[in-house]
């Protein structure tokens, strides 16, 4: 699955949350990331009329004397789903395509999702989240405990990881 696909169904799965806050237009994912190189930072902005955009989240895969690492809500928005659907995709990056003559600077530009959409994101989430993988994750040696977000408000969510070791992550939606 390519990475811009799996943004936009972070996005699906939290549209009711961002609803509390404001009644987006659309959604807009951005991000730097230097070809072969993994995504280290992603923003997302909640667009609405009149051309008004408010920061939804920081997710920074990284800690620096600047900023911890992890997602930072902004402007009052917060959502559990988001923020589970970002580690997942985040720590994983290695699951994820993109396009050959992809640039530097990604967009994902998210428009209001349909309820097939919405479906859709949930099938894939619960597919890679299932028996197979694991939401503890402090035992699992892939992940190195510094990406850990030192401001994480659920106890014990690192990322869902494929416990069998050599064994790659199902991102297809069933």
């Amino acid at each position: 699955m390519e990475l811009d696909k799996a943004l936009e169904y972070a996005v699906f799965l939290a549209w009711e949350d961002l609803m509390k806050v404001t009644k987006p237009c659309s959604v807009r994912v951005e991000y730097q990331c230097e070809p072969g190189a993994s995504l280290d930072n992603l923003r997302i902005w909640s667009g609405g009329g009149g051309g008004y955009q408010h920061l939804v989240c920081n997710y920074w895969t990284w800690r620096s004397s600047a900023h911890s690492s992890g997602i930072h809500f902004s402007n009052s928005y917060d959502s559990e789903q988001l923020a589970q659907a970002l580690d997942f995709i985040l720590m994983n990056q290695d699951q994820f395509t993109r396009r050959a003559d992809a640039c530097r600077d990604g967009l994902v530009l998210i428009y209001p999702p349909t309820g097939d959409e919405r479906t859709e994101a949930a099938t894939w989430m619960g597919g890679v989240h299932g028996p197979a993988s694991n939401f503890g994750g402090a035992a699992d040696k892939r992940v190195p405990l510094s990406w850990l977000s030192l401001n994480n408000r659920r106890p014990g969510t690192l990322a869902a990881l494929n416990p069998q070791a050599g064994q790659p992550l199902s991102t297809s939606v069933n």
